[in-house]
């Protein structure tokens, strides 16, 4: 056990942080995403494992065509854009379950990017293309300002739109779809909506971490829910915890990426213990489990008669205080 522990070299650790933080940001984007779908719309959409590997073969593919990093960023939105489109159709127009139209998609998703790309994986050619970020460590703090710029403009522009008519009718859709068609919403119209600019957010965070690492892969996506469903989860047991019942709208967008960062600590922390790679995946359904859990178990505690009693002695001890 000592010799473990000597083995920790605490620099490396301080050094991987950086690393850590703009991932989280790059993330971040792609919780946000997961929020539209998951808080806002409760919408079960699986569609993001493919539409975030969309985002990312687009982008390769389009750097590898000379393209400048702005178009290539929008045209990877846009894409993200088509792929929730799809979604939504199969859903609204076909009438299938939301969890199997997401499943469809992604699966169908799979076999899209292996076209776009022409193989598993591109690469990026180090040196010969411009991109807005990277994880060089001469140009990471360069990354990490400009990720967090995008960040807050896109929560920006979400708490803006959902501010909006169609804002509104995507959120009433989410709560009660049966009142809101009563009220004239055409609830499948926000459906479409809310899953295209979801999955389009999805994807622009493909690509933003395809120019961050220097290669898009296939599988690049592969459980991306969970880790977006993790973002949003400890984001907001952490807002709760800290802030309360001050906490606003703005602020749950806001801790929904610091949820990604969190996320993306525990990960580097957990690396830097030297947990196996393999078992990263086993890990973050622990955790997501753990946070899934909390406000349950939370209510439970203060709805249950054991809870009640210890509010009623609190109560009976102040009173005799008087």
């Amino acid at each position: 056990m000592a010799a473990y522990f000597a083995s920790l070299n605490p620099q490396a650790l301080w050094n991987a942080a950086p690393g850590g933080l703009a991932q989280g940001l790059i993330w971040g984007i792609m919780a946000l995403g997961v929020y539209l779908t998951f808080r806002i719309l409760n919408f079960a959409d699986m569609t993001c494992d493919g539409s975030f590997a969309l985002g990312g073969a687009t982008a390769v593919m389009l750097i590898l065509a000379g393209w400048s990093p702005e178009a290539v960023l929008l045209i990877s939105f846009l894409c993200g854009l088509l792929a929730g489109l799809v979604t939504g159709i199969l859903h609204t127009v076909l009438g299938i379950p939301d969890i199997l139209a997401g499943i469809l998609t992604q699966i169908s998703l799979y076999s899209i990017n292996l076209n776009i790309m022409g193989k598993a994986n591109q690469a990026v050619p180090a040196g010969q293309v411009t991109v807005h970020f990277t994880s060089n460590i001469r140009y990471l703090g360069q990354t990490i300002a400009l990720t967090l710029i995008v960040d807050v403009v896109i929560v920006g522009v979400i708490y803006w739109f959902l501010g909006t008519e169609i804002g509104s009718a995507i959120r009433a859709t989410g709560i009660n779809q049966n009142m809101s068609r009563a009220q004239g919403i055409n609830t499948n119209l926000m459906k479409v909506i809310a899953l295209s600019v979801s999955n389009g957010l999805i994807a622009l965070s493909g690509g933003i971490l395809t120019e961050y690492q220097g290669f898009a892969d296939v599988k690049m996506g592969q459980g991306s829910i969970v880790i977006g469903l993790a973002a949003v989860i400890i984001g907001e047991v952490l807002a709760e915890a800290i802030l309360g019942k001050r906490l606003g709208f703005v602020l749950r967008l806001a801790f929904t990426v610091i949820g990604a960062i969190v996320y993306y600590f525990v990960y580097v922390f957990v690396l830097w213990l030297k947990f196996p790679a393999d078992d990263m995946k086993l890990l973050t359904a622990i955790v997501v489990a753990i946070f899934l859990a909390v406000p349950y178990l939370k209510q439970i505690r203060t709805s249950s008669f054991r809870g009640l009693a210890r509010r009623n002695a609190k109560l009976a001890s102040k009173k005799e205080e008087k």
